[in-house]
């Protein structure tokens, strides 16, 4: 049974989640919180297989609860829920670590397919080697499993979920050109989507940073194809 917190401060509509969820073939233990503040409280105690989390909330709200997770936890799978969500709110959520938004109104059906879809992703990985290095051009390596970027100096830079996940892909195609589309599929899980598509461009600058000290390192786009990764 998938251990399920859910994170909303509109208690009818938390009722009608939690309800739908339950009822669920295979079910969900699910517990609730009003606000980030107590969400952080129970992730701490409780330790869930998912978080699902409303962005605007009193006390705090869902961006800083976010932060703090990630501050000690890179692969816990959180799925935001918002009824307004401009392309900046979008890019800030996974800059964050967010895995995925699904947009108010919706069913519980429709959450429950996102959410099997995210927990076989992150499992997915999870049951993967560990420690699978990439070396990537004279100065840098890719710890994937912990989602690291090390400099030859013994420099080491954390990545969020996102941009680790981003940077593998690039390095498991390195040399062979990613077509813009399986990105945005693999780890969006949508091909033609605004808001992903822009928050694409944005991880991809930021890693485009990251690499800079190695000059053999390039992280090219390929116009109206997608994404080469070269070193």
């Amino acid at each position: 049974m998938t251990r399920l917190l859910l994170v909303e401060d509109d208690a009818n509509l938390c009722y009608i989640i939690r309800g739908g969820l339950e009822d669920m073939i295979g079910g969900y233990e699910i517990q609730t919180a009003a606000d980030g503040e107590e969400g952080l409280r129970i992730w701490k105690t409780w330790k869930p297989d998912v978080i699902v989390s409303d962005i605007e909330m009193p006390v705090m709200d869902g961006y800083e609860m976010v932060r703090r997770i990630r501050e000690t936890d890179e692969r816990m799978p959180i799925l935001f829920t918002s009824g307004r969500v401009s392309p900046k709110d979008v890019v800030k959520g996974y800059e964050l670590g967010v895995n995925n938004y699904i947009k108010k109104p919706f069913l519980p059906e429709e959450l429950h397919a996102h959410v099997t879809a995210l927990l076989r992703l992150t499992q997915g990985r999870q049951a993967e080697a560990h420690e699978t290095l990439f070396p990537i051009g004279r100065l840098y390596t890719f710890n994937a499993d912990r989602s690291t970027l090390l400099k030859a100096d013994g420099e080491a830079e954390t990545l969020t979920v996102r941009e680790a996940d981003l940077l593998r892909l690039l390095c498991e195609n390195k040399g062979r050109v990613v077509r813009r589309e399986v990105i945005l599929s693999r780890l969006w899980n949508t091909e033609d989507d605004y808001f992903a598509s822009r928050s694409l461009d944005v991880f991809v600058s930021r890693l485009r940073k990251l690499l800079a000290a190695d000059e053999s390192v390039q992280l090219k786009t390929v116009k109206g194809i997608g994404l080469q990764l070269v070193d």
